[in-house]
């Protein structure tokens, strides 16, 4: 449309000029004013929109800066060590979506428990509850006999290490994205930790090696990778209460085998909760138990 004006205004002045209607100067003059004006009037026209945009945005942005946290950090309590976890008559919803039902277990001190049952079963909120991702308002989360929500959380935080199902990383180096577990470790313990998650022989392979950029949210990596680096993170924290949601979901068997086994050993003074939906995964686990519609089956 633009183009189309601009066309009509420069035949309208080359016809006049050759007709000795107007001069040069009437001819220069109104094609650089209308030739000049279109760009702002364009802008104008489009602002309505970007500003609908821009409010919208910084109405998101407000929302999120004055959103209050599900659970405040807990402070000024009596530090405690880990001896052992419990859920007891424990009841959960996601709105008006129940998850839990008068669910009661028992993880005991140094013993390996397997939680198996299928998508959606409540395995992955088990785990959120313990970490006190949310607030337990039926029934009870308790470590060492302590409700979660009597302890610390820097002090809950150095009891527990989580494994979420999907691994996030963030724009760094591996062994950046691997200190996010243990900010001062050392090379040597990364190195061992990465070998109990089967990933230290894949890492010496890049150009690299620890110092090989796994880019934006790890888009340079395999969904398997991304996980064996997750669990690294888990054994790289050290902390006495492992908690692991899917950890082999997406490794092939002989990987799955491997990490199994650094598990089986790695369990040895640890309370670890192994979460999957496959019984061929937690068939290592000291106890098993079977989950189905938020209670043990």
């Amino acid at each position: 449309m633009i183009l189309l004006f601009d066309t009509a205004m420069l035949a309208l002045c080359a016809f006049l000029y050759t007709r000795r209607l107007v001069g040069f100067d009437g001819v220069l003059i109104p094609l650089v004013a209308l030739m000049s004006s279109f760009g702002p009037v364009t802008a104008l026209a489009s602002l309505g929109t970007t500003l609908q945009a821009t409010v919208a945005s910084g109405a998101r942005v407000l929302e999120v800066i004055e959103e209050a946290p599900e659970t405040e950090d807990v402070t000024g309590k009596e530090e405690i060590a880990f001896h052992g976890a419990e859920v007891k008559d424990l009841s959960f919803s996601y709105g008006g979506q129940s998850v839990l039902n008068d669910l009661t277990l028992a993880f005991p001190e140094g013993q390996l428990v397997g939680v198996v049952g299928k998508s959606g079963c409540g395995k992955s909120t088990l785990l959120k509850l313990l970490m006190r991702f949310w607030r337990v308002r039926n029934g009870q989360v308790s470590i060492s006999g302590r409700s979660v929500e009597d302890v610390n959380t820097r002090n809950l935080r150095e009891m527990e290490s989580y494994m979420t199902q999907e691994t996030q990383l963030f724009k760094d180096t591996i062994a950046g994205n691997l200190r996010v577990a243990k900010l001062d470790a050392t090379d040597e313990e990364l190195r061992a930790a990465c070998k109990k998650a089967s990933i230290h022989d894949f890492i010496m392979t890049l150009p690299k090696g620890y110092d090989t950029p796994v880019g934006e949210l790890g888009d340079t990596l395999s969904g398997g990778e991304r996980q064996r680096i997750g669990l690294a993170r888990a054994f790289l924290h050290d902390a006495p209460f492992l908690l692991l949601d899917e950890p082999t979901s997406n490794l092939d068997s002989l990987n799955e085998a491997v990490i199994l086994k650094s598990l089986k050993e790695e369990a040895r003074g640890k309370t670890v909760l192994l979460v999957s939906h496959r019984k061929s995964t937690v068939r290592i686990a000291d106890e098993i138990i079977e989950m189905a519609d938020g209670r043990v089956s």
